[in-house]
């Protein structure tokens, strides 16, 4: 048996304006689009890795538990880059020396909690 036997990860999120994610996760953040099933996009986060977004009249209240973190090496363009399609943020990105990453939180349009970070230390995403 393979060391890891799965073809891929895809996490689906319920969002109420799949247009509005568009924007933020495929313009913003520069995610590629990979299926487009009409009320659901599957975007390309890394190399086997998945985002799905799906249309809901309602979709669960987002709250802080869930955290959909994007790793990348330009931090500080994907901000400026978020902060340009009017999506809130909670500050420039900064430091965090106690887990040793650079980052910064936003909100989606639908309130999920965003982080994008680069590490400061050794982090193997092969």
């Amino acid at each position: 048996m393979d060391e890891f036997p799965y073809a891929a990860a895809i996490t689906f999120v319920p969002v109420t304006n799949l247009q509005a994610s568009a924007v933020c996760y495929g313009t913003a953040l520069g995610l590629p689009l990979v299926l487009d099933q009409g009320g659901i996009h599957i975007y390309r986060v890394a190399r086997g890795g998945y985002l799905g977004l799906c249309q809901q009249l309602a979709p669960p209240i987002a709250d802080d538990r869930l955290i959909l973190t994007i790793v990348s090496a330009d931090v500080d363009t994907i901000y400026q880059r978020l902060i340009t399609v009017g999506i809130a943020t909670d500050g420039p990105p900064r430091e965090n020396p106690r887990y040793r990453i650079y980052h910064f939180f936003a909100r989606d349009p639908d309130g999920y909690r965003l982080e994008v970070q680069r590490f400061l230390h050794p982090f193997d995403t092969t």
